[in-house]
Order: C-alpha cells, then structure tokens, then sequence
C-alpha cells in the first residue's frame, strides 16, 4: 500500500466511501426515519469533503500509523507478556479484596507488632505521652481552647431538652 497518496487517489477514495456512506444512509432512512437517514447523510459526504479539500492524504497517513501500531503490537511477545502480567495483576487485587472482605490473612489490631519501645502503641512514637506516662494521651488544652468552656452550660441545657 502507498504510504501517500495523490489528489486523485484521495478524491477517488473519498468519493467511494462517500457513496457506501450513502447508500447505508438509504437504508437507515427507510428503517429509523428521515432524522436518522439525515445524520447518515451528513457522515457520508465527510469523505469526499476530505477529498476535496486534499486532507484524504493526512487522514490515510493516520489509519496506516494506527494500523501499523495495532499490527506490531498483536505480533510483538513483549506485549502478550504485558497483558499477561496485568491479568495476574487484576486477579490478585481482586483474591485480596475477597481475602479481606472475609477477615482472612489479615492480622487483627491488638495483636499488631510493637513498635519501637516498649508499650508503644502503632503510630505513636516510643516515650510519647502526656506527664503521667500515659502512651497517646491527648496534649493539654491551650489558651484558646478555654473560650470554648463557655458552651457547657449551652451543652447541658441541650441535652435537657433531647437535643444532642
């Protein structure tokens, strides 16, 4: 096959695809209607135009670019080894989400490894803690958290209402 075409050949190709367009238009208007047949109508004269006005060339350059890609593709053993892996790869993401949907292989949270000290719960850095020694207790309010002290007496008389 030509890898460019003439203007000739690009009016010649256009105006054929344009006459198959037309007539599967002919029969879509016979079976769907004329709205539909119009549609067809307006499709199939695209590839004359594209004869025409000369863009026939780019437009074959591109369908042989993308045909010869899929064609090196389907012929190439890299790619089948691609697709392969990415089959295992979607069968395993699914095995783990079942896995896990179910609790198996997975650890529960108490009996989770420790971290680097002792008593140091996941996420909390070894000797973190308040004064006391307690591990993860919550840091001292501020200056600004005792605006908000305020809202207790709101909070209880809510909640002697029914509202919470």
């Amino acid at each position: 096959m030509p890898e460019n075409l003439t203007w000739m050949t690009g009016l010649v190709l256009g105006g054929g695809l344009t006459l198959v367009g037309l007539v599967i238009s002919f029969v879509v208007w016979r079976a769907k209607g004329a709205a539909a047949g119009l549609r067809g109508v307006a499709w199939s004269l695209l590839p004359l135009a594209a004869g025409l006005i000369g863009l026939m060339n780019a437009v074959w350059q591109f369908v042989m670019s993308i045909f010869g890609i899929l064609v090196g593709l389907l012929f190439n053993p890299a790619v089948w080894a691609g697709v392969v892996l990415l089959g295992v790869a979607v069968v395993l993401y699914v095995v783990s989400g079942v896995m896990r949907a179910r609790g198996a292989g997975t650890r529960p949270r108490d009996k989770a490894p420790r971290a680097a000290g002792e008593g140091a719960r996941p996420g909390t850095a070894a000797g973190a803690g308040d004064a006391k020694g307690q591990m993860g207790a919550p840091p001292k309010k501020s200056g600004a958290a005792d605006d908000l002290s305020d809202f207790g007496d709101i909070e209880e008389l809510l909640r002697k209402r029914g509202i919470e």
